[in-house]
C-alpha cells in the first residue's frame, strides 16, 4: 500500500500502476479499498487502478487530530486525491454505494473527466435504505456504532437476511472481508468517531442537490445498477441514465448493492467498455 499526505491527514492506496488509463475507485462506509479486489484483478493489467482507503470508519491509519470530514468534505477530499497524484482528464472516477463522486462532479465538473456510477447513494434515497437508515440512527445514539460493530462481530449473525452486508450483497459477503472492515471500528475510538460525525453531518437534501447539479455534467458517465438491489432501487439508475446527459445504463443480474462483489465480471467488462468508446 502507498500512502499520500492530504489536508485531513494520510490516506492509504493501492496503486497497480503502469501507463494504462488511470480508474480511480472508490468505496462505501464501513469498507475498505479490499471491495475492489477482483475489479483490480480483472483490470489491473491493462489499467492503472488507484485505489484509496477513504477514511469511513474503517481506515487504518489516524487523520491529523480535530479532522472532521463530512460527506461534502469528503467528495472534496476525493478530488485533492486525484490532484496530489496528477491525474489528468483521462482518469475515470468509478464509486460503489456512497455518493461523494456525484458531489464531486457537481462540484468539480472539471475534475472529473469521466464518471461511472455504479449502485450509488441518490436523489431523496439517504440515508439509503433500511441499511443506511440503522447506521444513521446509531450514529445518534450514544454507543451505537460500538453496538452495532459487536454485532457484526458474530459470524452467525452476519448473514441474518435484511440485515447490515447480507442486505447489500447477492451472495455472502466473505468472513474475512467482514472482519478486515470492522476492525479499525472494534479497537479505534477515533475511528468510530470520524464515522459519528460523517453521519450526523449529512443533510437530507444534499444528493438530490448534487442531481439537479449533475443535469448540466456533459462528460461521459456509465451507470451501473444491480437489478436485484435491495437498498439503491433500481429505478434511480435509470432515471441517472435519463439525467446525466452523456451516459448510458447496464443492469446486472444476480447483483445487489456490493457490485464489486456480486459481479465483479460485469462491472469491469461494462468498464472496459466504456473506456474504450470514450
Amino acid at each position: 500500500m502507498a500512502r499520500i499526505e492530504l489536508s485531513a491527514g494520510p490516506i492509504e492506496y493501492e496503486d497497480t500502476g503502469g501507463t494504462g488509463t488511470p480508474l480511480v475507485l472508490l468505496h462505501g462506509l464501513v469498507q475498505d479499498g479490499s471491495v475492489w479486489r477482483h475489479v483490480v484483478e480483472e483490470l489491473g493489467g491493462d489499467f492503472r487502478c488507484l485505489v484509496p482507503t477513504l477514511p469511513y470508519g474503517s481506515h487504518r491509519v489516524p487523520l491529523k487530530p480535530g479532522a472532521e470530514l463530512t460527506p461534502l468534505t469528503m467528495a472534496r477530499l476525493i478530488g485533492e486525491f486525484a490532484d496530489a497524484l496528477d491525474l489528468g482528464d483521462d482518469a475515470v472516477f468509478v464509486e460503489n454505494d456512497a455518493g461523494r463522486l456525484q458531489q464531486l462532479a457537481a462540484e468539480r465538473p472539471d475534475r472529473v473527466g469521466r464518471m461511472v456510477i455504479a449502485g450509488c447513494e441518490a436523489f431523496d434515497n439517504y440515508p439509503p435504505g433500511a441499511g443506511g437508515k440503522m447506521l444513521d440512527v446509531a450514529a445518534r445514539v450514544p454507543g451505537g456504532i460500538a453496538l452495532l460493530v459487536r454485532i457484526l462481530s458474530v459470524r452467525a449473525l452476519r448473514r441474518v437476511p435484511g440485515t447490515g452486508y447480507a442486505l447489500m450483497a447477492h451472495r455472502p459477503v466473505p468472513h474475512d472481508l467482514t472482519d478486515r472492515w470492522i476492525a479499525p471500528l472494534r479497537t479505534d475510538p477515533a475511528a468510530r468517531q470520524i464515522l459519528i460525525h460523517y453521519l450526523r453531518s449529512a443533510r437530507k437534501t444534499e444528493m438530490r442537490e448534487a442531481a439537479d447539479a449533475l443535469r448540466s455534467y456533459d462528460r461521459p458517465a456509465l451507470v451501473v445498477w444491480g437489478k436485484q438491489d435491495k437498498m439503491l432501487p433500481p429505478e434511480h439508475g435509470r432515471r441517472f441514465a435519463e439525467l446525466l446527459p452523456k451516459s448510458r445504463l447496464v443492469e446486472l443480474d444476480d447483483c445487489r448493492t456490493l457490485i464489486p462483489l456480486d459481479r465483479p465480471d460485469g462491472l469491469a467488462a461494462a468498464i472496459r467498455e466504456f473506456v474504450a468508446s470514450t
